[in-house]
Order: structure tokens, then C-alpha cells, then sequence
């Protein structure tokens, strides 16, 4: 079930569709020069600017017909590279798209092959008219051990994916800024973050028994050619696979916070079983709370450490991740949410000790809908992995719609990403989830039956309260657990946690709630917790 980072990029693509005019006449030329005599010749008609209606309205038609794989028509000598001769082609910076010009954006595309077998075209245009790009094998430096004359006179329709650069960090240099790269997969940074999660643009039937996931392709994108002083990118992206055809907008603004807003419509072909709007990908290996079997010098490793979800009325809630011995699903019931995202809320190397990850500047990302989603849940897919290379965390929007078979959806969003994307509150966050043996930790010579966890919860104005306010715990346990032991105290500092030893009744599952209160209001956010037969 692990969702690696190289597995997830397969897929075909669909043919680009432009604005344009063309007439075709048939028969004898002596009847073709009759009819030009008899009638003046019609004016050719003027092409259709391929705005988002229009897209969709193609998409939508798309939909109506069987998918078809695309025809793989890259060089022999592109399709058999290997991991390490791929490695060794990288674009040149100077032919960058754009780069002679006063724009704050330039980009790059990224070289076919490998397992980038499938490949997506680029049209680049205003104002709805856009032309393809097609990119040369001069675009690309080879270095050793490959030979340059063996690429020479090569050109490519489609390429594995792009990447865009922008001025993040100081004016007179370009860093990346968002990579769109295999199947729907794309990722964007914030000022001081390094690459970590991913998005996706759909997630099709994800951790079900018996249906086979699905991994559907952007495959033709259509980008607006910056203009001075703009300071966002729109891009438009067609979405195709067997049980759908989508059609993307995407408008995309750098900062300290990048902030990409998007559009979805989707047009189903067939019916899918699980439907996930909005999906994030991230990494958990192993954190403070989940350290057993890690032999490792590093105190955790995550790209990200838990999922936030905030409700319509403020509440909000915080679910540490785990990387489980199997399968984990959790289902959180919600209609409208205010946000949802996989967060990385620990930002001290010391709690990382990794001086080439730097997991401490991975960027969090935090989807806000926008208008009504509805009813729905939110889903999150813990795989059991043993290797931080492994994106074992998934994490998405499940609409109470079912997307049945010749039915359409549509869904915008804003996805924010940066170091510190999640909105202001007056209340205590979670800031530590602590898991240890119950009981006498001091008894080794006889079996425990019990599990302690401490929650640490700090800021807000929680943490200015005297160490003897009355603060109160708000604890629920599920039916598979019971709770023998629970106490509030004042951390160093500021802050407050609340301890739990507990005890397990059945083999399933143990769900935990757990807020700090006080005169029986809220003072902190929800903590959420599954506890499993090995947690």
C-alpha cells in the first residue's frame, strides 16, 4: 500500500487543443472554382478563445467518449534511461522561458524518460489564444557519463513536467517556487521552506478493499505569459483517466505564505467508489510519539506532523500522525470546513538533528474551501512504512455526493503553503504528543497491560494562567478503552498538559478526545488521537 514517491507517476496523456481555423474543400477543382464564381467566399470563422468555460465545456465532452491511452512516441534512447542517466540531464537556466524579460516569473520544463514515460504538453499564450512550446534537446545540458551528440536534433511535444521560479527570497534571484511533476502531483513553496508534501489534483478510490487506486494525469497545460509587474501566474491544466476528465485553473502568488487558488470541474466517465477533493501527500517515518523500532541518531522524521481541521464555528481540532504496523483510516465527519491540511508545526532542528533534510523547513499546507462544500468527511491514510522515501500519508475531502457515472462536480479551493500558514486563534495548540508504557514503569519483570499519553498544550491565553487556575480536562475515550488515570499540570514556562493512563478493552481502535476548559469554554484546541494495537 505505500504510496512512493517514484510509484505514483504513471498514466497517459490526451492530445492539446488550441483556438484555430481551418477549411477543408473536396471534389474537382473545376467544381471548386464554379462554386467560388457563383457565391463570394466566406470569411474564415474566427477562432474561440480557450477560456475555463470552454475547457471544461471540452473536458466535458471528453468525458462523454471511452479513454484511450496515449501512444508513447519518445526516442528510444529517452525511454530506456535510467535513474542515473536521467539524473545527469537538467534544463539550462539561460533558456528559461521568459528570463530575457522584465517578469517576475521564468520556467523550466523537466526531461522526458525514465519513469517519466507519459508525458504532458505545454502551450504557452494570453488572453485564452495559446500556442505549443515545443522544447529542444538544446534546452538540456548532458553531463557525464552521457554524450551530448547522442540527443542531438531531438525535440519533445510533451515533457515530464515544469517547474516555476520567482523572486522569493531577494529581488535579483530567481528561487522555485511550484513543480508539476507526474500523473496530478504538484508542490510549491513558501519563503524559507524546502521542497516536502505534495497535492494532487484528484485522488481516485485511495486505500479501498477492493477497488484498484487510480491515478489520473494532468496532461496538457496551458500557461499565461506573465506581464511586468504581475505578481501571479495562471495556468489551466486538462485532467484525464478512466473514470474522469477535469478540467484546472490554477492562479498562483508567491510570498512569505504562497497561495495557490484553484478550480476544479470534474466530468465522470464511471463511477468511483472513493472520491478524494483536495488530496495532500506527505511523509511520516517517525516522530516524539511513535519512536518504537527506530534506531536511528535522528529525534523524528516527518515531513509533516499532523492534520489541522478548523470547523465553521472556530472549533479546531489537531491529530497527531502515527506511522502504524498496518493500515490506519480515520474518517472525520464535516460539513463546510473552514480549513483542513497536513501541518508541520515542529520547527527546531534540535528536534530533527538532520543537517541535510532539514525537516524543520518543510512546508505546511493548508487548504481553505472556498463557497459550499457540503456534507462530507475528511479521510487520513496512515501506511505502515519503513523508509523515509515512502509517501505514507494521504489526507483528502470525501463529498457526501457519490460521483456517479455521467455526473459532473466542481469544487474551488486555496492552498496555502509556507512555514506558518495556520490562521490566528485564541487558544491553546497542541504542541506535543508524548506515548510511553502505563503502569509501574519501574515493574519490567511483569507484562503491561496499559498505555500512558501526555498531551502538551501551549499559547493562547491558557498559557498566562496562574498554575492554580481551575483548568479542567474534557476527555472521551471509545468503548474499546478505558480511562484509569487523568491530571492537569502547569508545564515550565507556560503551557498545561493533561496526562492519561489508559487501558485497552477490545482489539480495535481506541479513538481519544482531549481540550483544556475552563468556566466550561474551550481554552485550547481539540486534540484527536487513534490509538492502535501497537500505539
Amino acid at each position: 500500500m505505500n504510496l512512493t514517491r517514484r510509484r505514483a507517476l504513471g498514466g497517459g496523456f490526451a492530445a492539446i487543443l488550441f483556438p484555430f481555423s481551418s477549411s477543408f474543400m473536396s471534389g474537382p477543382a473545376g467544381a471548386q472554382e464554379a462554386a467560388e464564381d457563383a457565391a463570394p467566399a466566406a470569411a474564415p470563422a474566427a477562432p474561440e478563445p480557450l477560456t475555463f468555460d470552454r475547457l471544461s465545456q471540452l473536458m466535458a465532452e471528453k468525458a462523454n467518449s471511452a479513454y484511450t491511452e496515449s501512444e508513447n512516441t519518445l526516442p528510444e534512447i529517452v525511454r530506456n534511461l535510467d535513474y542515473d542517466a536521467h539524473r545527469a540531464i537538467a534544463f539550462r537556466p539561460d533558456h528559461a522561458l521568459w528570463r530575457a524579460e522584465p517578469v517576475n516569473f521564468h520556467l523550466q520544463a523537466f526531461y522526458p524518460g525514465w519513469v517519466f514515460v507519459d508525458t504532458a504538453t505545454v502551450a504557452i499564450g494570453r488572453d485564452g489564444f495559446y500556442q505549443p512550446h515545443i522544447f529542444q534537446a538544446t534546452d538540456f545540458e548532458y553531463r557525464p557519463p552521457l554524450n551530448p551528440e547522442d540527443f542531438k536534433g531531438i525535440t519533445f511535444p510533451g515533457v515530464a513536467g515544469f517547474r516555476i521560479h520567482a523572486p522569493m527570497e531577494r529581488p535579483d534571484y530567481f528561487d522555485e517556487l511550484v513543480t508539476f511533476l507526474g500523473a496530478s502531483y504538484f508542490r510549491a513553496l513558501g519563503s524559507g521552506t524546502r521542497y516536502g508534501l505534495s497535492a494532487r489534483g484528484l485522488a481516485i478510490n485511495t486505500a479501498t478493499e477492493d477497488e484498484t487506486e487510480e491515478f489520473p494525469r494532468f496532461n496538457a497545460f496551458y500557461i499565461d505569459a506573465p506581464r511586468p509587474g504581475e505578481n501571479t501566474i495562471r495556468l489551466m491544466a486538462e485532467l484525464d483517466s478512466p473514470s474522469v476528465a477535469g478540467a484546472y485553473e490554477f492562479v498562483i502568488a508567491p510570498g512569505p505564505k504562497t497561495v495557490m487558488t484553484c478550480r476544479a470541474r470534474l466530468y465522470f466517465r464511471q463511477s468511483v467508489s472513493r472520491l478524494g477533493i483536495a488530496p495532500l501527500t506527505s511523509m511520516y517515518t517517525f516522530g516524539e510519539n511513535d519512536r518504537a523500532d527506530h534506531d536511528d541518531f535522528r529525534p523524528e522524521v516527518h515531513d509533516s506532523d499532523g492534520l489541522f481541521i478548523e470547523r465553521p464555528d472556530g472549533e479546531q481540532f489537531w491529530r497527531p500522525l502515527q506511522n502504524p504496523a498496518n493500515l490506519a483510516l480515520s474518517f472525520i465527519g464535516e460539513t463546510n470546513p473552514k480549513y483542513f491540511g497536513l501541518l508541520q508545526r515542529d520547527r527546531s532542528f534540535e528536534n530533527y538533528q538532520d543537517t541535510e533534510a532539514h525537516y524543520e523547513l518543510r512546508p505546511s499546507l493548508l487548504i481553505e474551501p472556498i463557497g459550499e462544500w457540503g456534507r462530507g468527511a475528511i479521510e487520513l491514510v496512515e501506511i505502515p512504512s519503513a523508509a523515509e522515501y515512502n509517501d505514507n500519508i494521504v489526507a483528502f475531502w470525501i463529498p457526501e455526493q457519490k460521483a456517479e457515472a455521467g455526473t459532473a462536480m466542481e469544487f474551488s479551493y486555496r492552498m496555502h503553503w509556507g512555514l506558518n500558514v495556520q490562521p490566528e486563534q485564541d487558544r491553546a495548540r497542541v504542541s506535543a504528543t508524548l506515548t510511553g508504557i502505563g503502569g509501574n514503569a519501574a515493574a519490567t519483570d511483569v507484562e503491561q497491560t496499559t498505555r500512558r499519553i501526555a498531551v502538551n498544550f501551549t499559547g493562547g491565553p491558557a498559557a498566562e494562567l496562574p498554575a492554580d487556575a481551575e483548568v479542567e480536562p474534557m476527555i472521551e475515550v471509545t468503548s474499546a478503552g478505558r480511562l484509569l488515570n487523568s491530571a492537569v499540570s502547569r508545564l515550565p514556562g507556560g503551557g498545561w498538559r493533561v496526562s492519561l493512563e489508559l487501558e485497552r478493552l477490545e482489539e480495535r481502535p481506541v479513538e481519544l478526545r482531549v481540550a483544556l476548559t475552563m468556566l466550561r469554554r474551550n481554552i485550547s484546541e481539540t486534540w484527536i488521537y487513534q490509538w492502535t494495537t501497537e500505539a
